[in-house]
């Protein structure tokens, strides 16, 4: 079961504003990776469902990383129904991220008290998670709406808390423009977690990579 409460997993998502994305069914290289985002600054991390028996991995990653890193948060992305989401807040996940939303995951996680970010590409389906108790919204594809769909939806919806994912580059110009939008965190999977890096064992790379993403996070907030 969570660890953390619903909200906890909210604030901490605000404070940081950066969740990183990763898959790998190397149970031993993915604790390496959470590892390198908890000590680059990420202390909220996502593990994508998309590799077969992935929640075993994940639950194996529950134990093992929370035994060292008592305040990692995890959280399974990819979820797209309520039975695999029952699967890994079972397994342990504090969070739920879904590519688009259903209302039944969002019953699901309303009734185990689990944080559900589900995606949203339109302003009424955003608008339709928000009343079923999505505090987070991802906002997917990212690359597709650009960050003129956040500053554009957050006019009319400025309570609304907006996490653009899917395809966003771990550089400087990428983080400001979506920052600057208003955007309250980014998601950011393969180009934040660079595999060159993973395949040649550089982990102290990857922190270092982390971390500097979190440096302009932290600037472009100061910006706005």
């Amino acid at each position: 079961m969570p660890r953390f409460s619903k909200n906890d997993v909210t604030t901490k998502i605000i404070d940081i504003g950066l969740v990183p994305v990763l898959y790998n069914p190397n149970v031993d290289i993915s604790e390496r990776i959470i590892a390198a985002c908890y000590y680059g600054g990420a202390k909220v991390v996502e593990f994508t469902n998309r590799g077969d028996l992935a929640y075993q991995v994940f639950t194996e990653l529950v134990e093992g990383v929370g035994r060292e890193l008592s305040d990692i948060v995890l959280g399974a992305g990819t979820i797209s129904d309520p039975a695999t989401a029952i699967l890994y807040i079972n397994s342990g996940a504090n969070f739920i991220v879904g590519p688009s939303f259903n209302p039944e995951v969002a019953k699901v996680c309303n009734r185990r008290k689990v944080m559900y970010i589900p995606g949203c590409s339109t302003p009424t389906e955003i608008s339709n998670a928000e009343e079923m108790g999505a505090d987070i919204i991802k906002v997917f594809p990212a690359k597709v709406l650009t960050p003129y769909f956040v500053k554009a939806v957050l006019a009319p919806f400025p309570q609304s808390r907006l996490m653009p994912s899917g395809g966003i580059e771990a550089t400087r110009e990428e983080v400001f423009s979506w920052i600057k939008a208003g955007a309250t965190a980014l998601n950011m999977g393969g180009d934040l977690i660079d595999k060159d890096l993973i395949n040649a064992g550089d982990f102290e790379g990857l922190r270092k990579k982390i971390e500097q993403c979190l440096e302009w996070v932290k600037e472009a907030r100061q910006h706005r």
